[in-house]
């Protein structure tokens, strides 16, 4: 793999070059070549290392719980300890809201939830979707008096007022504060399950299912690897440790005094930054930083399903990249920039994992450059223009100790996609892993590029993600199923 100009002979790192030296293109390429193997193979180490010691946590809880997950031994219908407001901001959602609400009141029957819908006044479509489900007194429409997309954060705010508006009118303050998205299916257990959690917590996260799309194996297929594996081992390791929790913003609840607490860490005002990108992400490590308690919860029904928030995620390469870019943006660089770095021990270390995005974005692109590079070195060596330099022991150690992080990150992606999907999901999860870390380098390059436009006066807006089909509609069918723990 390593290669250097033969006019040099063995030239060893660090030895000084002749000062006007004429390269060729080869020797141009083995420079680079060699510059950027050192680079990544250092880099992909120190990930490695950080992998295994999740991986070794995440071990330690499973041998320690028997490998078993809770069994709810009811439906979790009961009537809720208090008001439970559902705020589901949403802009161009005609085609799934309606779905969406419906399945919720019909899923949760109990007589203290209210779900807050925020329609911006220029998305009359969105409108006229919810108008046939008005007649159920637990919903609210609510709609903004400014015309959209303006933010996510900014139409969650809205809906939080239309709250507060309602429990000054009718005397009575809601228990919690539940955050899901127009796309969303949710469990039937889930809001009971939310409600009795909250008696121990002050926010409570359950896990979130990507459905497969058999029209985007890839591209769709990459989430469901990707949310398998995190909310299987990452979120359960977080929630072990007692670092704080990021919300996923959806199949969450905040409890009314977290929201209390947030509000004053902010000086009044809103519960959610309005020119945040991932306001979810930030208002749950907030819930840890002012105080309170949060909790994963990941359990199993009587039936044996898993109890998660169902929805499909994008289905092209444009929409892939353009929401990881928002991620990146807002977790990555906007989360460094709002949420600094304080906190100790596993808080920190848990933010330098989220905020990796950028870095680890650098490091793939640098390898997939070698892809190209080192045929073509090795074409100049067949040609007589280069001379191989004998590999030194340290590269080859990390080279190895690489080779081998990469089967056993390949070995657990297999495993958390095939236990939740199936065996098939999970050799097509090993086929996916190029394709993820192909949309990471992509998005890794606009977030940067988006942020810089932020610090040069530009404006922060939803950049939404466009939802055709509601996963209710095709799990009736078959096509998507409710796969066992």
């Amino acid at each position: 793999m390593f290669h250097v100009v033969a006019s040099f002979g063995h030239v060893k790192r660090g030895q000084n070059l002749p000062t006007s030296p004429s390269y060729s293109a080869f020797q141009w390429l083995a420079i680079v070549e060699h510059e950027l193997l050192l680079f990544a193979a250092f880099w992909f180490a120190i990930g490695a290392i950080d992998e295994f010691l999740i991986d070794g946590v995440w071990i330690w809880i499973r041998i320690k719980s028997a490998a078993q997950l809770p069994r709810l031994v009811d439906d979790h219908h009961q009537e809720l300890k208090g008001i439970a407001a559902v705020i589901v901001p949403a802009w161009h959602e005609a085609a799934v809201i309606g779905a969406m609400v419906s399945h919720c009141l019909e899923s949760w029957p109990q007589k203290n939830l209210r779900i807050y819908v925020g329609v911006y006044r220029n998305d009359q479509a969105t409108l006229a979707a919810l108008t046939v489900l008005t007649k159920d007194p637990r919903l609210r429409v609510v709609l903004h008096d400014r015309d959209g997309p303006t933010t996510k954060a900014d139409c969650l705010n809205r809906l939080y007022r239309a709250l507060c508006d309602d429990e000054h009118r009718t005397g009575r303050r809601a228990r919690s504060l539940i955050l899901h998205d127009a796309e969303d299916m949710v469990h039937p257990a889930a809001l009971g399950l939310m409600d009795s959690a909250l008696d121990h917590a002050d926010f409570v996260q359950l896990p979130v299912r990507p459905e497969p799309q058999q029209g985007s194996r890839w591209i769709a297929g990459h989430y469901c690897d990707e949310f398998a594996e995190a909310h299987s081992r990452d979120m359960v390791v977080r929630n072990w440790l007692r670092a704080g929790l990021p919300s996923s913003g959806v199949g969450c609840a905040f409890s009314r005094e977290a929201i209390d607490r947030i509000l004053e860490r902010r000086g009044g005002g809103d519960p959610f930054a309005a020119e945040c990108l991932t306001e979810d992400y930030e208002a749950g490590l907030l819930v840890s930083e002012t105080g309170g308690n949060s909790c994963f919860l990941r359990v199993r029904d009587r039936d044996g399903h898993i109890v998660a928030t169902r929805e499909f995620f994008p289905s092209t390469l444009t929409a892939a990249v353009r929401q990881k870019t928002r991620w990146l943006h807002g977790i990555a660089f906007q989360g460094w920039e709002r949420l600094g770095w304080s906190g100790h021990g596993f808080d920190l270390w848990m933010r330098v994992r989220d905020r990796r995005g950028a870095l680890v974005a650098v490091v793939l692109a640098a390898a997939y450059a070698l892809i190209v590079i080192s045929p073509l070195v090795r074409l100049g060596d067949a040609l007589g223009q280069i001379t191989p330099l004998v590999a030194d022991p340290v590269i080859k150690a990390l080279l190895l100790f690489n080779l081998f992080s990469f089967i056993w990150r390949l070995t657990l992606r297999f495993g958390f996609t095939a236990h939740e999907y199936g065996v098939a999901e999970g050799f097509r999860a090993i086929l996916r892993f190029p394709v993820g870390n192909i949309i990471s380098i992509m998005a890794g390059r606009r977030a940067l590029m988006a942020y810089l436009r932020v610090l040069s006066g530009g404006k922060v807006q939803w950049d939404h993600t466009v939802h055709l089909v509601h996963p209710v509609h095709l799990i009736g069918r078959g096509t998507a199923r409710l796969a066992r723990q």
